[in-house]
């Protein structure tokens, strides 16, 4: 439950306090428990889908979505996202420990510069798009199904990289992630993801033919799980050659990414089954 509790703090605005001496490899633990909290932000967005399209066009329930989104995660993977791409935006100078060093410096102004303004704009401009799409050409059963399951994805994908990576920094809460997180967070946030993938199959299995989409595309949750996994792989390398390691801010542009890939492969999935 204390693991719980810290991937809840980290991951959310939800104002929890959790008491007694909180030791390093106790918060690297809570890894384990990151689609659990994605599958409560997934919930969120599954009630406010059935409260904004009561009420709202799909236009305006679409754009509530993603205001819903970034506020219950206190907006800290866009600031993640932001940082990361004012980092790679520094030109290089022909020596890669002087770039890696100069990327980190960037990343740690508490400043946004404008590539990090059109990185921010480019993904919120393309989740809308997606959800919007997605809440128009699809039953409300599938679509409260692909949201529900967003967060734990775009949550779960952080998980492999700090098993598989290394810290670019010395300090910082990215860096007792990556050294305490290990083989048992991997696979204990991996069974819980499946869980909450199972539970949302047999849920459209029950649900009839409202629920068609939902029930017949377990082959869509393998896809993403498999997709998702070398991605992480793919960025854990990445990083490693641009700045010698991961950090924080790395996890939160993940989840932002992964997020806009996740509505695609859905969106995609959806028009072919249909």
């Amino acid at each position: 439950m204390k693991s719980l509790l810290l991937a809840m703090q980290f991951l959310t605005i939800i104002p929890i306090s959790v008491s007694g001496n909180i030791t390093a490899r106790e918060i690297g633990r809570s890894a384990a428990f990151f689609p659990l909290v994605g599958a409560m932000q997934g919930l969120c967005m599954v009630l406010g889908l059935l409260l904004f399209s009561r009420v709202f066009p799909p236009d305006i329930t679409a754009g509530l979505l993603v205001v819903l989104l970034a506020f219950s995660s206190g907006g800290f993977d866009l600031d993640g996202l932001a940082d990361t791409a004012d980092a790679l935006a520094v030109k290089s100078s022909g020596n890669k420990e002087t770039d890696i060093e100069k990327r980190l410096l960037v990343m740690k102004d508490s400043s946004i510069g404008s590539i990090g303004v059109v990185a921010l704009i480019f993904v919120i401009l393309l989740k809308f798009l997606f959800m919007r799409s997605l809440i128009i050409d699809c039953s409300f059963s599938s679509v409260a199904g692909i949201l529900f399951l967003m967060p734990v994805f775009s949550k779960w994908i952080t998980v492999p990289p700090m098993f598989h990576g290394t810290s670019a920094r010395n300090d910082g809460l990215g860096k007792i992630f990556i050294e305490h997180a290990g083989i048992q967070g991997l696979l204990i946030s991996s069974v819980l993801m499946a869980t909450l993938c199972s539970v949302v199959v047999l849920a459209g299995l029950f649900s009839g033919t409202a629920g068609t989409f939902v029930s017949g595309d377990s082959g869509l949750y393998i896809l993403v799980f498999i997709l998702f996994y070398f991605l992480s792989l793919i960025s854990v390398r990445f990083f490693h050659s641009r700045f010698g390691g991961l950090t924080g801010d790395h996890f939160g542009a993940l989840t932002e990414i992964s997020e806009i890939i996740y509505l695609g492969v859905a969106y995609v999935w959806l028009r072919h089954s249909f």
